[in-house]
C-alpha cells in the first residue's frame, strides 16, 4: 500500500511538500487529476499516478497542460472534485483555458496547483503566479508551511465549489520540496461517478453568453472577497504598531525574526494566506493602528502594490515598503538571515549579524555545471551533428528546447543558441529560416515529450509554409528531465500499465507531410553522421528521430546490458574523448580514464578514439 493511503488519523510522519499536497487531496476526496510533469511540482503527479492504481482515483498525464486543465474542467463541471497540477510556465500554457474557464466556472471543486520557482532552480524564468488571479478573477490560496499544504487542500476544493469557480493554489519550491512532519487526517472516499446537466446558454461561451458569465464572475468575486475577510488562512498576531504583513513561506522566517529580534512586543504579524482577493477591510483597520509596515513576500509587489492602495483608500499616511534598494529583491528565494536584516533595518532595531565563518585557508570549491549524463543518448547525437557540420564546412543556428538536451549548449558540444519555452524551438527554427543567408544551416532540437507538448504545431507551420531546417527530435522514451514520467510515445506495457495507446512519432511526422524523414540509433555515430549530413544537405523541411533510451531509465527498468569500457595503453593521450564529447566518466589522472561505475557502455567513446585505445572491460 502506497505510504500515502494510510488510513490512521492523527498519527504524524515525515512528508515532502509535495507529498502533504497530494495526501490534501486525498483527504478532500478528489476523483480526477491530470498534469503534465514539471519541477517543482512532479511528485505531486508521481504520488498520485501510483495511488490510482490502489484506489478510486483518475489520473492522467496530459499531453500539455492546457489539456490537462481542460480535461478537469469537464470532470469539475460533471460535479467530481478534480486536480489539475503544474509548475508556473505550465500555467502559461494552460493561460487560453483559465481565463475563459473562470466565466464557466464549475459544479464540483477544481484546484489548480501552480508551483512557482524563485530563483529559477529548475525552470527559464520566476515569474509570479499570483498575477494570474488578478487576470482571472479567481481566488488564490498560499499555504505558508509543508503541514499547512495539506490541510489547505481541503479548503481549497470547499471554497471551489462555494463559489463555483476554480481555486488557484500557489505554492513555491521551498514547499514543494521541504520534509516535514505532518498529521494525517481521515480520507474520504471519492465520488467520481459524476452527471452534466446541459445548459448552452451557460456554458458555451459566444459573445451573448460570455458578456452574462462575465457579470457573474464579477458577482462571485464579491463573494470571494467576503470569504476572504472572514478567513482563518488571513491572521494576526501581536498588538505592535510595528506591522509586517508577509505571505508563503517568509512567514515562517518573518516568525523566527522577530523572536530573534526580541519586538514581539512592538510588532504586529499580518500572515496572507488567502492572497486573492484580498480582505481589503481586514487590511485597511489593521493598517489605521500602525505606524509603518513592511511587506515581506517572494517574487513580485503584488502584495505591496495592494495595501498601499488601500492605505491611500483610507486617507493613512504611513510608511509602507517592501521591494527596494536595502530592502528586499525581486529576485531569487528569501531566507531567514535576509528577512532577519531587512526587519531590523527597517524598524531600527540594533543588530549585528553572526561573523561569517573565514574560508580564506580552505582552496576555492571548483563548480560543477548540470551535465548530460554518462551514456545519455543526447551527447551521442550531438556528437555526430557536430561532426557533420565540421566535415562538410557548415556553419548552423540552432535553436533547442526544455529537456535534459537544452544542458547541450555547454562546452564541449555547445549545441543550442536560442530557447525561449516549451516546443518554441521548431517556431523558432522557421524564424531563423527565413531571416538569415540561406547558406546558414538551421537546426532545431527537441525531445519526444516536448514534441508531443507542444512542438506539433510549429511543424506543420513549417511544412505549410515550406521553411527550411532540420529538427532532430530526441526519442528516448521518457519524459527523462522531470524524473520519467510517460508521454503519448512510451510503451506503458514496459511499465506494466494497460489501457494505453502508443503512439508513433514517425507516423505523426509522415501524416503531417514532412517531406524528409530520417531514424537514426545516436550510439552507432558512423551511420548518424552520415545522416545527418544528408539532412542538412535537403532543402526543405528534414526531420530525424534519434532514437536511444534514456540510460537512466533503462538502468532502471533492467535493460542497461552495455559492459564498462577502459583506456589502454594505446592511449597517445589525446583527448579527443574528454574535449570532444565530455561524458561524465572520464576523469584526468596524467591521462584520460574512465570511471567503471559511472560508465554504461554506450561505446561512443571508443568509436571516436583516433587510436582505438577504448576497450570494453572483459
Amino acid at each position: 500500500m502506497h505510504k500515502l493511503l494510510a488510513d490512521k488519523p492523527g498519527k504524524q510522519i515525515l512528508m515532502l511538500g509535495n507529498e502533504a499536497i497530494a495526501r490534501g487531496a486525498l483527504e478532500a476526496g478528489v476523483a480526477f487529476a491530470a498534469t503534465y510533469p514539471g519541477t517543482p511540482s512532479s511528485e505531486i503527479s508521481l504520488y498520485l499516478f501510483q495511488i490510482s492504481k490502489e484506489r478510486e482515483l483518475y489520473f492522467e498525464y496530459s499531453t500539455n497542460e492546457k489539456t490537462a486543465l481542460e480535461v478537469m474542467a469537464a470532470t469539475a463541471n460533471c460535479g467530481a472534485r478534480s486536480l489539475a497540477i503544474m509548475k508556473h510556465v505550465g500555467l502559461n500554457v494552460a493561460a487560453d483555458t483559465l481565463m475563459t474557464l473562470a466565466y464557466v466556472g464549475v459544479k464540483g471543486g477544481l484546484v489548480i496547483v501552480s508551483a512557482d520557482d524563485p530563483y529559477m532552480f529548475s525552470s527559464q524564468n520566476e515569474q509570479d503566479n499570483r498575477y494570474y488571479g488578478k487576470l482571472s478573477g479567481l481566488p488564490i490560496l498560499e499555504p505558508s508551511s509543508v503541514e499547512e499544504a495539506k490541510t489547505m487542500m481541503t479548503y481549497a476544493f470547499e471554497l471551489s465549489e462555494q463559489l463555483q469557480e476554480p481555486v488557484l493554489f500557489r505554492t513555491t519550491t521551498r514547499i514543494n520540496h521541504s520534509t516535514a512532519g505532518v498529521s494525517l487526517g481521515p480520507l474520504v472516499k471519492p465520488v467520481s461517478g459524476g452527471t452534466f446537466n446541459k445548459d448552452p446558454f451557460n456554458y458555451v461561451t459566444v459573445p451573448a453568453v460570455s458578456r452574462k458569465l462575465h457579470a457573474k464572475l464579477l458577482k462571485n468575486y464579491e463573494q470571494a472577497v467576503q470569504f476572504s475577510e472572514k478567513s482563518a488562512l488571513n491572521h494576526i498576531t501581536g498588538e505592535g504598531s510595528w506591522g509586517i504583513i508577509v505571505s508563503g513561506v517568509s512567514y515562517n522566517y518573518a516568525v523566527d525574526a522577530v523572536k530573534d529580534l526580541g519586538i514581539e512586543a512592538q510588532t504586529s504579524l499580518f500572515r496572507i494566506g488567502f492572497s486573492h482577493p484580498l480582505p481589503s477591510d481586514k487590511i485597511k483597520t489593521w493598517l489605521s493602528i500602525c505606524s509603518k509596515c513592511l511587506v515581506i513576500e517572494e517574487g513580485e509587489p503584488f502584495l505591496e502594490e495592494s495595501i498601499k492602495a488601500l492605505a491611500q483608500e483610507t486617507g493613512l499616511n504611513l510608511s509602507i515598503s517592501g521591494k527596494g534598494p536595502d530592502l528586499f529583491t525581486r529576485l531569487n528565494e528569501y531566507n531567514p538571515a535576509l528577512v532577519r536584516q531587512v526587519i531590523a533595518r527597517y524598524f531600527g532595531v540594533a543588530y549585528t549579524p553572526p561573523p561569517s565563518l573565514d574560508l580564506s585557508d580552505l582552496p576555492e570549491i571548483p563548480e560543477r555545471p548540470p551535465n548530460l549524463c554518462a551514456g545519455c543518448s543526447h551527447r551521442a547525437t550531438f556528437y555526430a551533428l557536430n561532426k557533420a557540420v565540421s566535415d562538410e564546412g557548415h556553419a548552423i543556428t540552432c535553436s533547442t528546447d526544455i529537456g535534459c538536451y537544452t544542458l547541450g549548449f555547454l562546452p564541449p558540444l555547445s549545441i543550442g543558441d536560442f530557447l525561449i519555452c516549451m516546443g518554441s524551438s521548431v517556431g523558432t527554427a522557421c524564424g531563423f529560416s527565413k531571416a538569415l543567408n540561406p547558406d546558414q544551416k538551421v537546426v532545431a532540437v527537441i525531445g519526444d515529450s516536448t514534441f508531443f507538448h507542444s512542438g506539433m504545431t510549429g511543424l506543420v507551420n513549417a511544412v505549410f509554409n515550406n521553411h527550411n531546417f532540420t529538427l532532430i527530435i530526441l526519442d528516448n522514451a521518457t519524459t527523462a528531465m522531470t524524473g520519467h514520467q510517460p508521454h503519448p510515445g512510451v510503451d506503458m506495457q514496459e511499465l506494466n500499465y494497460e489501457g494505453y495507446t502508443r503512439i508513433s512519432i514517425e507516423a505523426v511526422v509522415r501524416a503531417m507531410g514532412v517531406p524528409d524523414i530520417h531514424l537514426i540509433r545516436p550510439y552507432n555515430v558512423k551511420k548518424s553522421t552520415a545522416v545527418f549530413k544528408k539532412a542538412l544537405s535537403f532543402k526543405g523541411v528534414s526531420v530525424i528521430i534519434a532514437q536511444e533510451r534514456c540510460a537512466l531509465h533503462a538502468k532502471a527498468l533492467k535493460k542497461l546490458h552495455g559492459r564498462p569500457f577502459y583506456i589502454s595503453s594505446k592511449c597517445q593521450n589525446h583527448r579527443t574523448c574528454l574535449y570532444e564529447l565530455g561524458c561524465p566518466a572520464f576523469y584526468l589522472d596524467d591521462q584520460v580514464k574512465i570511471n567503471p561505475e559511472m560508465c554504461t557502455g554506450c561505446g561512443v567513446c571508443a568509436q571516436i578514439c583516433p587510436e582505438n585505445a577504448i576497450l570494453p572491460i572483459k
